[in-house]
């Protein structure tokens, strides 16, 4: 922690943390307390010393004692505050000009080209962990980028996210029902959809990513980054549309105001059945047997006082039983 936070290397931290523990130590007692070379422990404490972290002992200057916590790392602390809040008007500042400048940018600037699995997926990440407010996304095989569908430490900061999955995602394997759901439970919100036109990142509603080839392409991968335009508006209204149209997907009972009383995995067998899914297929999604989905289909037909599947999803669908309260980082 002191080293994330506070700027410190870890050997400087260890060392640190062992010298406040003891009463005085010389840095070979030190060296051998933290398991480090006793001449780099004495480079880390002209280090410490430097930063107000450690002092020589008043009555022998051979020995060293710890600066109190309290005051030494509060004064570190407010110094990087300082600075991170330095860095964050310089970046507003810099956000304005890029700003005034995209205002300036020719129809042959509005759309930048990436080359390489690698850059796309960097590109990606870049502009993923710089989002401030929401990142909107169409899911599509095939993969090319790795990772968990969902970046917690983005959605953490009060980012929203809204993702789009293609069916054949689940139908194929490569995206499984655990990990929706702990996407959902991280925050993410999910729909989806028979199929999605286009592989789609969006950003702050300010830039797009839109790779035109997967995996199976790599050596000739590439990817339009669309900046602030008439085109990025139409992406913009195409999710927005696709999403409108596509079916929530619910993993939790305790999510739905409106469904009656019907269990996490009775909501799990209706959402899935509802984006199409066959009883054999969301036996399979859910690891569970084939009779257990067909009774609890029944006694969701029975439920709703319906005869088929098809008056069910209706019924379900008239009365918003998967409209949850909030729905559910996101592959390209």
């Amino acid at each position: 922690m002191l080293s994330d936070v506070l700027g410190l290397t870890p050997e400087e931290a260890d060392t640190y943390r062992t010298l406040v523990s003891v009463a005085s130590a010389t840095p070979a007692e030190l060296a051998e307390l933290v398991g480090l070379n006793p001449l780099l422990v004495v480079r880390i404490l002209g280090r410490l010393e430097g930063q107000g972290l450690a002092a020589r002992s008043v009555g022998d200057t051979t020995r060293f004692v710890a600066s109190p916590p309290a005051a030494a790392l509060r004064a570190l602390l407010i110094q990087r505050q300082n600075e991170l809040n330095l860095a964050e008007l310089e970046l507003d500042s810099l956000d304005e000009i890029y700003r005034a400048a995209t205002l300036g940018r020719g129809a042959a600037e509005v759309v930048d080209v990436i080359h390489g699995t690698e850059t796309i997926r960097e590109r990606v990440g870049h502009i993923q962990l710089g989002a401030r407010k929401e990142v909107m996304n169409f899911v599509k095989a095939p993969f090319f980028s790795s990772g968990n569908l969902t970046d917690g430490a983005v959605i953490a900061r009060g980012v929203r996210y809204r993702v789009l999955l293609e069916r054949a995602m689940l139908d194929g394997g490569s995206l499984s029902f655990d990990e929706i759901a702990q996407a959902q439970s991280a925050g993410e919100e999910v729909r989806v959809a028979d199929a999605v036109p286009l592989k789609l990142f969006i950003v702050d509603r300010e830039l797009a990513i839109v790779p035109l080839l997967g995996s199976a392409h790599a050596a000739k991968a590439g990817a339009l980054l669309v900046h602030e335009s008439s085109l990025l508006d139409a992406l913009i209204a195409l999710f927005e549309s696709e999403w409108e149209k596509a079916t929530q997907f619910v993993t939790s009972a305790g999510a739905l105001p409106k469904a009656p009383a019907i269990d996490d995995l009775g909501v799990q067998i209706l959402s899935l059945l509802l984006t199409g899914f066959t009883e054999q297929a969301i036996a399979t999604q859910l690891r569970t047997s084939l009779r257990t989905v067909q009774r609890r289909i029944r006694h969701l037909m029975d439920t709703a006082k319906v005869q088929n599947r098809l008056q069910l999803g209706f019924h379900a669908a008239r009365l918003g039983w998967l409209e949850a309260e909030q729905d559910g980082n996101t592959r390209v």
